[in-house]
């Protein structure tokens, strides 16, 4: 038991880099994807059509590819990034893509009376979407946006193949210095412990939010 506990208090600083990407991550890639969805169905042609590039992009590459791109190919060009800098550019370029189409899609899921009903009472457009569309399309977007958070703790697994000292590589390198298969059934429970709570923190806001459609 002993060894168990010492085991997981030495896995504790890969969960700090675990939890650091995933946090981080979440905060930018939220708002960014937002800003996207709108951009996205922006009437600038342009506009619109730059942002359809980047999410095509973003969600028809893997991760992985995208990870190894930012951290050997960008420093070709003379763009060299900090380990964690570059992972997190990597992830928040290819969550914020996710959550734009999520919230796209919430925002295309609203009536477009609503809008107009807006207009009449002489509301800007970002009035509208602050004080109409947005709240009712946090509601809609809940499960798919707690989908993709769960996945995004799973993801950050993938720094692994950049050599940064996350939970799942300082679970392999004691299981490799010890020949111990114990680090890797106590990464798994983190993972789980994680995905746990979120799941708990998104029921309770679905519950929340679910009240007002009564």
């Amino acid at each position: 038991m002993d060894k168990i506990l010492d085991t997981a208090l030495l896995m504790l600083d890969g969960t700090q880099i675990t939890l650091e990407i995933f946090i981080l991550t979440l905060i930018i890639a939220v708002p960014l994807g937002l800003l996207a969805s709108i951009g996205r169905l922006s009437h600038l042609h342009i506009l619109s059509r730059i942002i359809e590039l980047y999410i095509w992009i973003m969600r028809g590459t893997p991760l992985m590819l995208q990870l190894l791109f930012v951290y050997f190919a960008l420093p070709m060009i003379g763009i060299k990034l900090p380990d964690i800098a570059a992972a997190l550019l990597a992830f928040i370029l290819n969550y914020a893509a996710y959550f734009a189409e999520i919230f796209r899609a919430g925002i295309q899921s609203v009536p477009k009376g609503q809008y107009e009903a807006a207009k009449t009472l002489g509301m800007s457009y970002p009035q509208t979407m602050r004080r109409i569309i947005l709240p009712q399309v946090i509601r809609i977007v809940l499960p798919p946006v707690s989908n993709e958070t769960i996945n995004l703790v799973k993801d950050t697994s993938l720094v692994y193949i950049l050599a940064m000292n996350d939970l799942l590589r300082v679970a392999r390198t004691i299981v490799q210095r010890e020949f111990d298969m114990t680090p890797f059934l106590i990464a798994g429970i983190f993972y789980l412990a994680m995905t746990a709570v979120l799941t708990w923190i998104f029921k309770k806001l679905e519950a929340h939010y679910g009240k007002y459609d009564k």
